[in-house]
This record gives structure tokens, C-alpha cells and sequence, in this order.
């Protein structure tokens, strides 16, 4: 990706910099979601879509 490029976060769908998030195989999680996932309970009843969304890494890798 060049400089400046913008990446579709995983999880929150919007459209961040490329430098301002996570690149986890060939996805994005951007800074603010990072951040919301790290600090979410896991009895909280945001973290089952969290664990989705990750997922969705490894079925985009597997197809």
C-alpha cells in the first residue's frame, strides 16, 4: 500500500489511514476499535461481535 492509503476497518467498516490501525493477515482493525476490543469485558454483550469480526480474518485467509 502506498503512503496515505486508507484501509476498511473489519469491525467498524469506516475507512481509516493505513497508519493509524492494526494490519492482521491481509485485515484492518482500526486504532479506535483496537482500542475498544482490548478494553471490553468478556462478559460484556459487545464481545461476542468482537470475536466474530476476528474470525472473519481467518475465514478471508482461508478462502
Amino acid at each position: 500500500m502506498h503512503e496515505g492509503a486508507l484501509c476498511e476497518c473489519i469491525v467498524c467498516g469506516q475507512f481509516k489511514p493505513q497508519d493509524q490501525g492494526l494490519h492482521i493477515v491481509s485485515e484492518f482493525i482500526c486504532g479506535s476499535c483496537e482500542n475498544e476490543m482490548v478494553q471490553t469485558d468478556v462478559k460484556d454483550e459487545k464481545y461476542p461481535f468482537y470475536v466474530h469480526q476476528m474470525k472473519q480474518i481467518w475465514v478471508h485467509k482461508n478462502v
